[in-house]
């Protein structure tokens, strides 16, 4: 008597795919997005609208994408990997040469009464771009030179066209999200230590590129009290906020920093310091704890995938979020230089929130199918 094989994932129903998704990963981005949302409604003295309720409405519309996502055969996102990372190099090259400029820098595009900030959006090619490549690469050829060569190449490019608006805080996310792939990939150390080498001989003249006001950052981060009511004075009033925030906070809605507008950009890249200046260090641990699960979370999905690829976008989902959360703690308590980076999912904005729920979904993907296997010589490497 013969056994009918079980259905694959992509012969379930809709219904049973949304069932598979990862629902205790989906909860706790619901908590973090709802503390976001508080935070923001705290930002606007108490008031729903500009903030609070525009960042409510987006985290819905993009859970809403991430459960498409997920639905999706494993092999769609393989085939849009390159298509993608091409479309986003177009992008970043309309940002060179017609992007919105604010604030002296061109990160942006407007169309259509939209403006939104193709960089992110790099953070997101690079991880399914990536991890393409190396599904099809075979495991002997990983560290062939030409083989290293290409996915640094691939790398590099978005990298220098983000530097180039210029965004030195993206570019780091997305250069060190890279590289850390390289590594989980399966790139030989000797590879890791002369990219690190070449690096660091590179600085002097890295240093030369940066533009006054970066290099300002820099120097004011070395020592904090050089500028304090010019360039070092967001940092300067983070540290007040986050440290009279004590043990328990002042309360919510209570922030004096915040409420008395002594913050610049508290409800971007600031967010965790009103978080701090309110809730206090049982509060700002709390969060934090909150991502520490989610990173869990997507760790667990990375080593229960069976395919390459799977593992690779879920890795570098947790890679991008890990350096967002550990660049902008650090960036707002002092312990590194102010750069763009905002808080994934609290800090107020839409291209950052799609970008970050996109790789969630990509990571969702890969757990609802983790079952499914893809040989490397089944799949064209051109498409």
């Amino acid at each position: 008597m013969s056994r009918t094989a079980a259905p694959t994932i992509d012969e379930r129903s809709l219904a049973a795919r949304l069932w598979a998704v990862h629902w205790p990963l989906v909860m706790v981005l619901c908590v973090v997005a709802s503390v976001g949302t508080a935070m923001l409604y705290s930002v606007a003295g108490g008031a729903i609208e500009p903030y609070a309720a525009r960042h409510a409405s987006r985290f819905v519309l993009c859970l809403a994408m991430v459960f498409v996502m997920a639905a999706l055969p494993l092999r769609f996102w393989m085939a849009i990997a390159y298509p993608a990372y091409a479309l986003v190099l177009a992008l970043l090259l309309v940002v060179a040469f017609a992007g919105v400029e604010s604030g002296g820098a061109h990160r942006w595009i407007a169309f259509g009464g939209v403006t939104f900030q193709p960089s992110e959006f790099a953070k997101v090619a690079i991880v399914l771009a990536l991890a393409r490549f190396y599904q099809w690469l075979p495991r002997t050829a990983f560290n062939a030179p030409v083989f290293v060569f290409i996915p640094l190449l691939m790398l590099a490019v978005p990298t220098a066209l983000i530097l180039s608006q210029p965004d030195l805080g993206t570019a780091s996310l997305v250069l060190g999200a890279g590289v850390v792939m390289l590594f989980l990939a399966g790139i030989a150390w000797p590879y890791i230590l002369l990219g690190l080498g070449a690096v660091a001989a590179a600085a002097p003249f890295a240093w030369s590129m940066l533009r006054g006001y970066q290099k300002e950052r820099i120097l004011n981060f070395l020592e904090p009290d050089r500028d304090p009511l010019g360039l070092g004075y967001q940092i300067v009033q983070s540290k007040i906020a986050l440290g009279s925030g004590g043990l328990s906070g002042k309360g919510f809605l209570k922030g004096t920093q915040s409420q008395l507008d002594f913050l610049p950009e508290k409800h971007t890249d600031f967010i965790f310091t009103i978080l701090g200046e309110e809730l206090g260090l049982v509060g700002s641990l709390s969060v934090l704890t909150l991502y520490g699960v989610t990173l869990v979370f997507l760790l667990h999905i990375a080593l229960r995938v069976r395919s390459h690829f799977g593992r690779l976008v879920a890795s570098g989902a947790a890679i991008t979020l890990f350096l967002h959360l550990f660049v902008n703690a650090g960036m707002v308590m002092g312990l590194l230089p102010v750069v763009g980076a905002p808080l994934p999912l609290v800090s107020y904005g839409g291209t950052s929130m799609l970008a970050t729920m996109a790789l969630i979904g990509l990571a969702m993907n890969a757990y609802v199918h983790r079952r499914e296997i893809v040989h490397p010589k089944t799949v064209n490497p051109l498409i």
